[in-house]
């Protein structure tokens, strides 16, 4: 694959794309801030699917809804990797959880992991490089900061995935970032 460097990468208008009142109070606790509500969201959404539905699987090629779930958790165990110098890629994730109750548990686990290792990391290990996909086939330098922007980016995308699994199971669809048919804000 070809190398780009981390300022070619269109990664790196995640973090500078933020408002810039959010950016005032530092780079790491703006992400952190939304971190915590995007994972509280998130998990609103994983524990509304009923457990006997988490085998659903919508067509022959996507994920099982407990497969779509666990890659959730995975994502925030990638965050905590990136941000504990233990980032590889591609990522070594494991097989999804066997029971529903286990990949919930896996989530609670990696985002209690993820937020405990952004606490602990010097603001300047976001401004360090890893190695990422910077185009289709092309592999570059990426700001830790960039990547993780992109891994919470990507797991609202999922967690939007899974959203409409609910629907289909017959879950009750909880308010994501407004009113929802299932949780109607009047």
């Amino acid at each position: 694959m070809e190398q780009t460097s981390a300022t070619s990468t269109p990664l790196s208008s995640f973090a500078d794309a933020q408002p810039t009142t959010a950016r005032a109070s530092g780079s790491k606790q703006q992400f952190a801030d939304a971190l915590k509500r995007e994972s509280a969201t998130t998990r609103r959404v994983i524990t509304a699917l009923p457990e006997a539905k988490s085998e659903f699987k919508p067509h022959e090629t996507l994920r099982t809804a407990r497969e779509l779930a666990a890659l959730l958790a995975f994502g925030q165990g990638a965050m905590a990797a990136a941000l504990t110098n233990n980032w590889q890629w591609p990522p070594a994730f494991p097989p999804a959880p066997a029971s529903y109750a286990e990949v919930v548990a896996t989530f609670d686990a990696t985002n209690q992991a993820v937020m405990q290792a952004l606490e602990n990391t010097p603001e300047s290990r976001l401004h360090e490089t890893v190695q990422f996909f910077t185009a289709p086939k092309q592999m570059g330098q990426v700001r830790v900061l960039d990547l993780l922007w992109f891994l919470l980016s990507d797991s609202i995308h999922h967690r939007g995935q899974f959203s409409i699994y609910l629907r289909m199971t017959g879950g009750k669809v909880p308010s994501i970032y407004g009113p929802s048919a299932d949780e109607p804000w009047s």
